[in-house]
Parts: structure tokens; sequence; C-alpha cells
């Protein structure tokens, strides 16, 4: 684009505001001019004015862009601001026409440039509304088909086409099995640095193929394996590492139930999950979407835990009864008793803390945990073997009433685990909670398992539990488990270190913390009239420091992922920051982990009184996307509900601090729930700086009473009189 040198724009005072002074060029045309665009004029209307001022009688084949290259529209032109600078350039009907065209001429340079340009244009829906109506899509289908375009062109290529197709204008149901095999035998190939990006697009295409189109999944898992796929994990670009993440993810996710085992094998595998933790998760170059995939990975393959989780053991399955078998052996040895459950080994098995003492299958009926839980301690034993012996052995020397049942334990912790990892919960769209051990070892769960089944004992033992205490030793290992996994920045990234840390977090710890917790919400809640009196006193000061926080966040701004009818859309990212004055919302697309200045979001929302802040299912876009609906939030403007600024959260804290702080800058409460948990705990560490000098002092829940006025006023001084 050229540069604007012969145009000065000029402020103005007491402006309609549906006049908007802005800059114009020509495409492709030094200089410009500064023009007024009449909003309440129709978008024909005002590019047929615009095109006379430069000379063009016939406006027909003309339209006005932004410098981002997005046409400006009836639906998007809320988005003009003074100051900004346009361009007069062809409309998308000429545009997709002349690219359609040379698309099919013979020339290749042609062809390669009229690719470059589509690959930009495709982002804009004016444009490729246009194109697709021309049956553009058909042609780039043909010549993927053709395999006639290679290295930078095929690149541009896959680029337009997956641009085109993020739309959602179409169903990806069009592509053939012929483009489908094209496009695996791209992903099957090794990658070289000439061919990095038409493997990312590839990855992209086949991710979005099977998320969207259930009838070629076959075709695609006919031709890509995992172990296809693991040249790229072990490679060396991380947009690729990322993309072939997603399509692990998605090949597991979609796959019918005769593919399954298949899939889930392979998303098990020590390969997979070594290259994972080697390449990716020690990569210091994590973005947002890789870790969003790495959090995909670890639940599909939590999700792999559901059906032994939900399967109850059967009294007759010579599988499980030899598991039980194993259990005792290892703990009591090979001879000491007869080989099958239930018959005269009672004693063993209560010391091993079965209920069934008899018939120990009969535990497992509870599902969850159901076989899982059994698999667990049969790991255990046999992988921990010292450490099973030495919990068996140290139970069964206690006293009855403080002894530690490890079956019933198992039972219950397996369960409780399963709760924590939320095994059989579908990932979710903006999650990003992974955590590295897992990806350390094979088998996780089960050595998650060990480790913590170490911890109850251990926590049972610093309680001086008896059975009856069963229920609240449980509650404080959950929590145990639960406040080290949330420990950030320093989460465990083996099982040792998970070991480690939850050592730390010992009972005592655990007291204390709930001891802070108690005596700040006792505190805060105190009923005595001067105390009381006091907090209301300061809460209006802490409100207000709340408020300084959440504008001060929106002016540092955050990063959104971009959403579409299918989903989040991948790579996609906008920014918006307040500006420092508190007037402007300034926005815009962006890459991955930009930082933009105000300057440079060209797009803007000035902040007023008649505008108002919806959530959830009353936003206007929500209908229009598939996101998180609890993470949505817009800004609508009163009198023209056709104009809104649409925001899907990454996640529920940003959800807060941004819903917190639009209701400040209009001028009302703020009612997240973050924001409540921000009040008590800034006025409980306020009021306990106020009441430091009366520790140990009884305050009074009423006020002393005022003594009775003396019989007279007839006294003095004697020392004031001198």
């Amino acid at each position: 684009m050229a540069e604007i040198t012969n145009v000065t724009m000029v402020e103005t005072k007491n402006q309609d505001p549906d006049i908007i002074p802005l800059a114009v060029q020509m495409d492709g045309k030094p200089g410009g001019q500064l023009l007024r665009l009449d909003q309440r004029k129709s978008m024909t209307e005002t590019v047929a004015e615009v095109a006379q001022e430069f000379g063009v009688t016939d406006a027909t084949n003309y339209a006005l862009q932004f410098d981002t290259g997005i046409y400006v529209t009836q639906n998007n032109r809320g988005e003009l601001q003074k100051g900004m600078i346009l361009i007069l350039t062809d409309s998308p009907s000429k545009s997709a026409q002349d690219l359609y065209d040379t698309l099919h001429s013979q020339n290749p340079e042609e062809i390669s440039k009229a690719l470059k340009k589509l690959a930009r244009a495709g982002s804009d829906i004016t444009f490729a509304t246009e194109f697709i109506e021309k049956k553009g899509h058909e042609l780039l289908i043909q010549m993927v088909e053709a395999g006639t375009e290679h290295g930078e062109s095929l690149a541009d290529t896959l680029t337009s086409f997956l641009e085109l197709m993020e739309h959602a204008i179409l169903s990806w149901d069009i592509v053939t099995a012929k483009f489908v095999k094209r496009i695996a035998s791209y992903v099957n190939r090794p990658v070289t640095q000439e061919s990095q990006l038409v493997t990312l697009r590839a990855l992209s295409i086949l991710e979005s193929i099977i998320l969207n189109s259930a009838s070629l999944y076959n075709t695609i898992a006919n031709e890509i394996t995992y172990n296809n796929l693991v040249q790229h994990l072990e490679g060396k670009y991380p947009g690729i590492q990322q993309n072939c993440l997603a399509l692990m993810n998605a090949l597991c996710l979609k796959a019918p139930d005769d593919r399954k085992k298949r899939f889930e094998d392979a998303l098990a595998s020590k390969e997979i999950r070594t290259n994972i933790m080697e390449k990716v998760v020690r990569s210091s170059n994590m973005g947002t979407e890789l870790v969003h995939q790495l959090y995909v990975f670890q639940q599909l393959t939590f999700n792999l835990l559901e059906k032994r989780m939900m399967t109850r053991i059967e009294q007759n399955n010579e599988n499980h009864s030899s598991l039980i078998i194993d259990l005792r052996n290892a703990a009591f040895g090979t001879d000491s008793g007869p080989k099958k459950p239930g018959q005269t080994n009672a004693i063993e098995y209560q010391k091993l803390g079965f209920e069934n003492t008899s018939n120990p299958t009969l535990d497992f009926q509870e599902v969850p945990p159901g076989v899982l839980a059994l698999e667990s301690m049969h790991h255990f034993a046999l992988k921990q073997d010292q450490n099973y012996t030495k919990l068996v052995f140290e139970n069964t020397t206690r006293a009855d009433e403080h002894e530690c049942p490890f079956a019933r334990t198992s039972i219950a912790l397996t369960k409780v685990l399963c709760e924590v990892l939320k095994v059989g919960e579908a990932p979710s769209e903006t999650g990003e909670e992974y955590h590295p051990m897992f990806f350390s070892c094979d088998k996780a769960f089960e050595e998650f398992f060990c480790q913590c089944i170490k911890l109850f004992n251990k926590t049972w033992k610093e309680m001086r539990a008896t059975l009856e205490d069963f229920p609240k030793v449980m509650g404080v290992v959950r929590e145990q488990i639960e406040r080290t996994m949330k420990g950030r920045p320093n989460r465990p990234s083996s099982m040792d270190q998970f070991w480690t840390q939850l050592q730390q977090l010992n009972y005592d710890v655990i007291l204390n913390l709930r001891e802070k917790e108690r005596s700040d919400k006792e505190e805060l809640n105190s009923k005595a009239p001067p105390v009381v009196e006091l907090r209301e006193q300061i809460k209006p000061e802490i409100i207000e420091l709340i408020k300084k926080q959440r504008i001060n966040y929106l002016i540092e701004g955050t990063q959104f992922n971009k959403f579409t009818k299918t989903g989040r859309a991948k790579d996609k990212f906008w920014y918006c920051r307040l500006s420092p004055n508190m007037k402007i919302l300034h926005h815009g697309d962006i890459g991955e982990s930009d930082k933009p200045a105000p300057e440079n979001l060209l797009n803007k929302v000035a902040i007023s009184e008649d505008m108002d802040l919806v959530t959830g299912k009353d936003c206007p876009h929500i209908n229009r996307i598939r996101g998180t609906l609890n993470l949505a939030f817009s800004l609508i403007q009163h009198q023209d509900s056709e104009v809104h600024l649409d925001f899907m959260a990454p996640n529920q804290e940003a959800f807060d601090m941004w819903t917190d702080g639009l209701n400040v800058l209009l001028g009302k409460p703020m009612v997240s729930e973050q924001m409540q948990k921000d009040l008590d705990m800034l006025l409980s560490m306020e009021m306990k700086l106020r009441l430091l000098d009366t520790v140990n002092i009884h305050i009074p829940s009423e006020a002393p009473p005022i003594p009775p006025p003396p019989a007279d006023y007839n006294f003095y001084y004697p020392t004031v009189a001198e």
C-alpha cells in the first residue's frame, strides 16, 4: 500500500457523530484524499461518492477496504473511526472473478501470483462468499487432486482453501476421497525447510475434515496412522508439532467404535508419550494453542480409563480373581493358602482391608471406580512391592481402631482420583490445564495412584486416625492432591517431584492453611458492632482498589481466541485493550503471543453510557459460534443493537476481570465471583492490620454505657486557672 503524503487530518469540534472524517487512497496510486463519510448513507452510495472523488464514473466494480485488507460492508461499517485510512479497490465480485479467471490460465507465473493474492484475500468473508459462488473452491480442489502445484504455490493453494473453509460457508463433506488422499500424502512424507508450510496446512485440513465430516473419517484413518505422525513430533518445527498433536487428538476424539481400540492403543503408546515429553513438553516454544492441544491429549488419555472405571468385577472372572490372589501373595507369600479367593483366606483378606473377606470380588461392585481400582492396586503391589508390603505390614501391626484398610482406601481413593482428573469428561474448548508429570511415565494413572496411596497412609498416621475418621482423612488427602496440582508455576514434571511436593504439604500445613482461612472468614464475619462499623468504613476503599486493578487489567489487554460455527479457530487470535484515558477499547487481529500497543490496534470502540454489557445466552454472537456459553460476553450499544463487540474469554479469570472492568467503565457494580473473593481477601488483610493493637483484647459486643452527667458544672482546674 502506498503512503499517503498529501493529506492533513484536521481536528473538528461539535462534529455530527454520523460524519466520519478519514483518508482514502486508490489502490495502486500514490497519495489520497481527506473525505467525510456519512454513515447514514448506504455503502453503495458511499462507494459511488468516493469513486467520483477519484474520477471514477462507474463505481459498480469498486469497494472500500480497511487497510487490513478486509472489505467495508454494511455489517462492519460501525468499526469505522475518525482518522482511519481506507482503500478504494476492486469490488469483491470483480476481484473474485479476476482471480478465478487467472487460475484457469496456462501461465504458471500468473497462477502463482494469483494464489498468493487469494491466500491473503480468503480471510475476508465478503470476498470468500463471492469466490465460492463462482465455484472457486471446486477449482482449488481440482488443482490439489491434479498435483499441478508444488512448493510455495502448493502452500498458497492449501492456505487459500483453508481460509475459505474456515468461514463455515461450505460443508467439509464437499471434499473428495482423492483430495483427502493427496493431502494425506503431504503429511506422510518427511518435512523439509521448503515443505514445512505445505505440511502445516495439510495437517490443519485433515484435522478440520475429521472434526466436521464423519463420512470421510475412514478415508483419512486408512491413509494416516499415528506412526506416520510420530516423525512430525520428533521434528524441529513447533507449528507442525502443534498441528500434528491436534490431528492425533481429532483422530481419537472422533474415532467410530470399530476403530477406537486402534487409536486408543496408539494414544497410550510409549513412543508417542516419550516424543511428546522430550520434544514438546520440554520445549521452550509453548504457545497457547500448543498448551491447549497438550491438555486435550492428556484428557483423552485419561478418558481411556472410563471403560475400566465403569466395569464391575465379575465373580467368576479368572483374570480378576488372579489379580486379587496376586495382592495376597505379594503381601503374605505364595504358600499362604488356596489359590482362589473366597475359600479359606479370610484372615489375609481382612488384613488387606477387604470388607467381604469371604469373597473380595464383591468389594469392587461399585462403579466408579470398578475394575480400575483393582488394577491400580495390582500395579502398586507389583511395581512398588517394597512400599506395598511396608504399607500392609504397618497396618497389620497397628491397634485395630487405628488400622488403615488398604483395599477400602484404594477403592475410595481411585474414585476420588477419577473425579480430580475428570475421567470421562469431554475436553473443554479453552482448557489449558495439562500436567507434565503425566507425560513422564507409562501407565500415568496407576503411577499417580501409587503416590497418592502412599500419601493417604502417611496422612492417616499424621492424623492418628481411626476408621471413623476415614471420610475426614480422604478429604484432607484430596485437598493435598489438588493444592499440589494447582501450584503454579512449579508444577511437578515427574512423579518423584509430585511425591516430594506432597510430602511438603503435610497434615500440619493443611491445618495451618485451613486455620488461616477460617480465621480470615471469622474475622471478616465478626458481628461485633465496632468491627462491623470499621469494616463498612474500609469497604468502599477496598472496592475502589479493586476497580483500579480491573481497569489496569483492561489497559494491559488480553489475547482472545477467535471462534466460528465449528468451534475455536486454530491459530486465530485477536487482542483487546483499553486506552490509558479509559475512553476507547482498541482491538484487532494478532499473531500468537503478540502484545501490540494501542496505536497498532486499528479498530476502536468508544466507551459510552448508552452501552450495556450482556453475558451468556444473551450475547448476539452465541448462536453464530460454538464456544463455552459461560465465558461469552458482549458490549452492546443501546441505540443501535447492530453495533456490538463480542468476546469469548479464554478462561474464567479473564471473564471475571473483563466483565468487572467493563461494568466499572459503564458505572455499574462489579458482580463476578472473583470480585467477591478479592474483596473478602483484601478486606480481611486490611482488618488484620487495623486490629493489630487489639490482639488478646476483648472487643465488647456493645459500646460501654455513657456515665450520667455531674450534679452541677461548677468546677475548674486550678492549674489551668493559674
